[in-house]
């Protein structure tokens, strides 16, 4: 579609709204539309003439609703959407400007599929834009993420075959409560029989999935991002604690899940955590802290951040 829409466009636009929110109002189809009342009114008279059934209901839970069993037509894009698309597909996996990748293959199909005046400037985009690749992230085996997302969804237990970074081998059977992607790598957050404890594990790790019969129901009010944050920062070999001299919420801005928890202690607060990597918890997360601290624990961080700290002050000492 044009960025200006004609009638026809925003009609298409208007089914599309029906479509993915059944019960909107006049209003707020009219809001979303950019038109007014009246003229969100007449694109679903339109709707009706083409004969796509649209019923309406007043109340509280009224609104606007596509009758059952409605054939819709083919999905259209605006220009910024096709573009916000690409961007979104090259950012996320920057193999996908790759002739012989999978997921640029799926990517040309939907470019090509694009009205001239759409594809013409998605193709330019996807044709000039280079992308760096992430060397964190990683690709799960699809047809694995596939049975994982299924069995999501349908609340079924699973048996997963695992190999772990250091290449152990094992099996356990968990209840899977979501999939999260998080800094280009996929998780899964589940409760593993095995362990009887919340687990995180990488999903581009996981080996074979045999979905049970057993059902299980997640915890109510379910954050999985904030498990997940949670859960990463807990658990591992190497205990850390660090101590801030600042109010918690002074310090809480530069602090992400995965380093501990943070936690008030007298005039100022304490990060208390684990990891399974001193070294990269020294490097990569205390060193870019823009505020004072010390490392009271455990000894291997202290190690790492008195090594760092060394090699930083042979940085700059000169004749």
């Amino acid at each position: 579609m044009p960025n200006d829409p004609s009638p026809t466009a925003r009609a298409l636009r208007a089914l599309e709204i029906l479509q993915l929110r059944p019960g909107t109002t006049a209003a707020e189809l009219a809001e979303r539309l950019g038109v007014t009342e009246r003229a969100a009114r007449r694109y679903v008279e339109i709707l009706r003439e083409a004969g796509i059934p649209v019923t309406s209901a007043r109340g509280p839970h009224g609104g606007y609703r596509l009758g059952r069993g409605t054939r819709l037509p083919p999905v259209h894009f605006t220009q910024a959407e096709a573009l916000g698309l690409v961007m979104a597909v090259l950012s996320g996996q920057p193999g996908a400007a790759d002739a012989e990748d999978l997921v640029s293959a799926a990517l040309g199909k939907v470019v090509k599929a694009l009205p001239e005046g759409v594809g013409r400037e998605a193709a330019l985009l996807r044709e000039c834009a280079s992308a760096a690749p992430d060397p964190y992230a990683t690709r799960p085996d699809p047809v694995i993420t596939s049975e994982l997302v299924g069995a999501v969804a349908a609340r079924r237990r699973v048996r997963i075959g695992y190999r772990s970074e250091a290449g152990n081998e094992w099996e356990a059977e968990v209840d899977p409560w979501s999939l999260v992607v998080r800094f280009g790598r996929w998780y899964l957050l589940c409760h593993s029989h095995r362990a009887d404890a919340v687990r995180t594990y990488r999903v581009d790790r996981v080996r074979t999935v045999q979905v049970t019969v057993r059902r299980f129901e997640p915890p109510a009010g379910l954050d999985p991002v904030a498990v997940l944050e949670e859960n990463l920062g807990l658990g591992w070999e190497f205990p850390t604690r660090v101590v801030f001299d600042l109010p918690q919420d002074e310090v809480a801005r530069w602090v992400r899940p995965p380093m501990g928890r943070l936690e008030p202690l007298g005039g100022g607060c304490v990060l208390v955590g684990s990891t399974r990597n001193p070294a990269m918890y020294a490097q990569e997360w205390l060193a870019t802290l823009p505020v004072a601290f010390r490392v009271e624990g455990g000894e291997d961080l202290r190690t790492a951040v008195a090594a760092l700290a060394t090699r930083f002050t042979a940085a700059v000492d000169g004749p």
